[in-house]
């Protein structure tokens, strides 16, 4: 049996690149973006006493990881990227249909969209539900993960001398929280979790127009190099 679904909106994110994005929502609060809702979702019944809900489930493809054979086992980068594990114990993007899931702040409603926090979803993520969060029967007390029991150890971030007050610039221009974005999503070091560069390696990443350099002058520090208009 098979189904056809079609979005209800298009979410337009700080993220620009998978590289550095969060592997869970929540985990930057200044990550934010704006769901465009689509015809006939745009007129204002469809989020009629949305304004009433602090946070939101989004349903939404990884529509740059789609796969025409699925994957039975995956290699999570929770556990290091170099053991596998049945992809239904997991999160991993390579889902089966492609299909995934993030409660995200709702800051506001607006004709036609819907302003998100918290987000972990690249720019142009096709989304295909948008449900309540209801705190009573979505957070469960008692729950237990043994892979995943806490949210990862955050790794110390530096600012280089020019990099701050150029982060504090184009924060300005943005009207965004560009530093907090910035120190959030660094802090849970994004390289993947076997690799351990040389110091004078440097990453970069996109954050709304700008380009994020840093290089990892010691193991578990990252210093920002600069933050300059892409």
């Amino acid at each position: 049996m098979q189904h056809t679904v079609a979005p209800v909106g298009i979410v337009r994110s700080c993220f620009k690149e998978k590289f550095a994005i969060p592997r869970q929502p929540q985990l930057a609060p200044a990550a934010r973006g704006v769901l465009e809702l689509l015809p006939p979702f745009d007129q204002g019944d469809a989020v009629e006493g949305l304004e009433q809900v602090s946070h939101v489930w989004l349903l939404f493809l990884f529509h740059q990881a789609l796969e025409d054979k699925p994957r039975l086992k995956v290699r999570p980068p929770r556990l290091g990227g170099n053991k596998s594990m049945g992809v239904f114990a997991t999160r991993a993007t390579h889902r089966p249909n492609g299909i995934g899931q993030s409660v995200v702040r709702l800051e506001g409603v607006e004709p036609g969209r819907l302003l998100l926090s918290g987000i972990d979803l690249l720019d142009g993520t096709p989304v295909l539900d948008i449900k309540p969060y209801v705190p009573y029967a979505d957070c469960i007390a008692d729950a237990s993960n043994q892979m995943a029991s806490a949210a990862p150890d955050a790794i110390a971030v530096q600012w280089g001398d020019n990099a701050l007050p150029q982060a504090r610039e184009h924060a300005l221009r943005l009207a965004e929280p560009l530093v907090e974005l910035i120190e959030q999503c660094l802090a849970q070091d994004p390289r993947p979790a076997y690799q351990v560069p040389p110091a004078e390696r440097v990453y970069g990443v996109k954050f709304w127009d700008v380009q994020v350099r840093w290089h990892y002058p010691q193991p578990e520090m990252i210093r920002v190099l600069e933050v300059v208009l892409a």
